[in-house]
């Protein structure tokens, strides 16, 4: 078992409006000394928008804005921009976040050049009903029963005069480009899917959509396997590159008397081929047993969302019980030296593909 230091809550909420009900599931970039921290920050009502606050080193706290840097501005995203992720590849920063218009949960994208000022892209998952995503992804191989399960909203098929839409949510993008192409991970329960080998975001048409769901057992990276995460699995933080691959910390969901228990997993992803699993973890790298973890908004959560590396040191920003944000820390060289002892064969393509 790999040694994790929990230190404790990093960041709560305050009496501002904007996150007075609670604030949780940072983006994390790092510069140097400093982490640039891009929360979610949940108002009355359940509205959320992002904050933002800069740490001097892993843990110090040097200053936090008192209005959020984005908020809902459109119909898609009226409801809330929920669950930031950050990279940057080349000259350009990408944030990542869930779009909530009250009804629908989708991924979407903002990039900057600075940090500070943020230009929407839109969603950029495909939208389509649940009916849709099963007739093309069943073409060929039939679902998961899972997948019914999870997002087949009770067979509602309207909502406060919406249509209901199959959610993908937790985009994240890899922090450069593969092969020269874009890739990223996003999430229909109870799978992490990959999108790989796209030159620009505009390749992201219907007909591409359509192609990928038709191949969609081509595209699952992860699937549920331990108890731990039986029930399902999600993105968490980017990937991080290593010499032996991409290391990939995820929450996976268990089911339990208590309800749901979300936990920080890990895997590692082959490098040039990141739709090659070459190793995960057996066990949870680290669960919710601490109090403010245990109960909170939503009880038991662990939900990882950033990372920052201060030498071999691998500090890792997460939602603790949808309420606050808290911190835990490993060595990279021990995480890496787990995962070696836990590698698998894995039978997908050996080089990376478009849909």
């Amino acid at each position: 078992m790999i040694e994790v230091i929990k230190t404790g809550i990093l960041l709560e909420k305050t009496t501002l409006g904007f996150e007075n009900e609670g604030v949780l599931n940072p983006a994390i970039y790092k510069d140097g000394d400093y982490v640039h921290l891009f929360y979610r920050a949940v108002s009355k009502g359940n509205f959320s928008s992002i904050g933002y606050c800069k740490l001097k080193g892993p843990l110090v706290v040097e200053s936090r804005s008192e209005s959020p840097i984005l908020f809902p501005q459109f119909e898609y995203e009226s409801h809330g921009v929920e669950d930031p992720r950050i990279v940057k590849i080349d000259d350009l920063y990408y944030l990542t976040y869930t779009a909530y218009d009250g009804v629908n949960a989708l991924g979407a994208l903002a990039t900057s050049t600075d940090l500070i000022h943020f230009e929407k892209k839109g969603i950029v998952v495909p939208q389509i009903t649940y009916d849709e995503f099963r007739q093309l992804s069943e073409a060929k191989n039939a679902l998961d029963e899972k997948y019914p399960r999870y997002n087949q909203h009770l067979g509602i098929v309207e909502k406060d005069g919406k249509e209901m839409l199959l959610w993908d949510k937790n985009l994240i993008f890899f922090p450069r480009r593969i092969e020269d192409k874009l890739c990223f991970l996003h999430r229909i329960k109870p799978d992490i899917q990959i999108v790989v080998a796209i030159n620009h975001l505009e390749d992201l048409t219907d007909e591409f959509w359509q192609q990928y769901f038709l191949h969609l057992d081509e595209n699952i990276v992860l699937t549920p396997k331990f108890d731990h995460e039986v029930s399902y699995i999600g993105t968490g933080c980017p990937p991080i590159e290593t010499e032996h691959g991409w290391v990939l910390i995820y929450h996976g969901v268990q089911d339990s008397i208590k309800g749901y228990v979300y936990s920080a997993c890990v895997a590692l992803l082959d490098l040039q081929n990141p739709q090659k699993e070459i190793a995960r973890l057996p066990y949870p790298l680290f669960k919710p047993d601490q109090a403010w973890e245990l109960n909170g908004e939503v009880n038991n959560v662990c939900f990882p969302t950033g990372t920052a590396l201060f030498g071999d040191t691998l500090y890792i920003y997460y939602g603790a019980a949808d309420e606050q944000i808290a911190c835990a820390s490993v060595s990279l060289t021990a995480l890496l030296k787990e995962l070696m002892i836990n590698t698998q064969e894995n039978d997908k393509p050996t080089k990376l593909q478009s849909p």
